[in-house]
């Protein structure tokens, strides 16, 4: 994964609560297990008309916020089904942190695992938010620090030091266990040492 540091840019706002993961990428999408290739697809049924074409109101359709690494999103961000797809379609659109009042823990999870920064705040701080990307105002996204801000706004926001060490160093499961790699090494040769008939036909 890309490492995680610091994030600015403009912020899309979708005031928009229970945003399910159906919503963020439709069923018909998670025929494949490729990481990308799915951003074109994300929010499909609300960016897409019956007949295939890009709904120009709808806020990622239109610029400056279909180049947004930010999302402002209203509370219970990412509910419904556990599917993985839903923060690889969010990542592959280019989006690298949401902000919500609260998640759904699978999707949570996921968001880690997938190199996005899912930060909780509260919702007068969501409210006070969504007004600045509502008027396009740059948000500075500071993990080591674990700050945001927005134009006059600025606040702190909490978040596991495992989780958050994992996102500077750009670490899935897979990265951190080999991390252990020669631990794992130095106990299979002892243990090889010790009981040789357990690899003997390794």
């Amino acid at each position: 994964m890309d490492k995680f540091n610091n994030l600015k840019g403009i912020a899309a706002p979708l005031p928009i609560v229970n945003i399910d993961t159906d919503m963020i990428i439709p069923k018909q999408f998670l025929k494949t297990i490729k990481r990308t290739g799915l951003g074109v697809s994300l929010f499909y049924e609300m960016r897409y008309d019956n007949d295939g074409k890009l709904i120009k109101d709808f806020v990622l359709n239109t610029s400056p916020y279909d180049q947004s690494k930010i999302l402002v999103a209203g509370d219970n961000f990412g509910c419904g089904s556990s599917r993985e797809h839903a923060p690889w379609s969010l990542k592959d659109f280019g989006i690298k942190c949401v902000v919500s009042t609260s998640f759904a823990d699978i999707f949570y999870n996921n968001c880690f695992q997938n190199g996005i920064l899912p930060i909780v705040v509260t919702p007068e701080q969501l409210d006070q938010l969504m007004t600045a990307a509502s008027n396009q105002t740059e948000f500075h996204i500071d993990l080591p620090q674990q700050t945001i801000k927005a134009g006059n706004h600025s606040f702190n926001f909490e978040i596991e030091e495992f989780r958050k060490e994992r996102l500077l160093q750009g670490l899935d499961d897979i990265g951190i266990t080999l991390g252990y790699q020669d631990k794992i090494s130095n106990y299979e040769d002892e243990k090889q040492n010790q009981k040789p008939w357990l690899f003997k036909d390794k």
